[in-house]
């Protein structure tokens, strides 16, 4: 499955089978796994194989290179460069950030990455009461579409 996409230097630096989230019925849970540099092909490949599904996304994100494939998140860096990221338990892709985020800052959840515009659309970070922290991200197209 992972043939179309082993071209990197021909791929835009990003792609989604879906660039916005807008009409999400639910929340996509998202696992997150952190990769070594150079191995995010072969576990693109492996998560493909597990799950019976096409990895649906690419991007970078800094030094960061990053692919969605079935219910994984999967994140290549080095250790200095996945460090800020490691304490984020999982990510939820939903139709908007903005009603989550209200939420939570109602609930008295601490935001530890502001809401901001990302590579994707928007995201921000937050610490739910239990000390769990979660990403809460939606799509949008770039203006190039992807």
């Amino acid at each position: 499955m992972t043939e179309h996409h082993a071209a990197a230097s021909s791929e835009p630096a990003m792609w989604r089978l879906r660039n916005d989230t807008s009409d999400l019925a639910e929340p996509r849970v998202l696992i997150r796994v952190f990769l070594a540099p150079g191995a995010l092909e072969e576990s693109v490949g492996f998560y493909e194989k597990l799950q019976g599904v096409a990895a649906d996304g690419r991007f970078d994100f800094g030094a960061l290179r990053l692919a969605t494939v079935g219910g994984f998140l999967l994140i290549e860096g080095g250790d200095e460069d996945l460090a800020p990221f490691r304490s984020t338990t999982g990510t939820l892709l939903v139709d908007d950030v903005r009603p989550y985020y209200d939420r939570l800052v109602a609930a008295g959840a601490e935001i530890v990455f502001p809401l901001q515009e990302v590579p994707t659309g928007a995201a921000f970070n937050a610490r739910h009461p239990d000390g769990t922290v979660v990403e809460y991200v939606h799509h949008r197209p770039t203006p190039q579409g992807r």
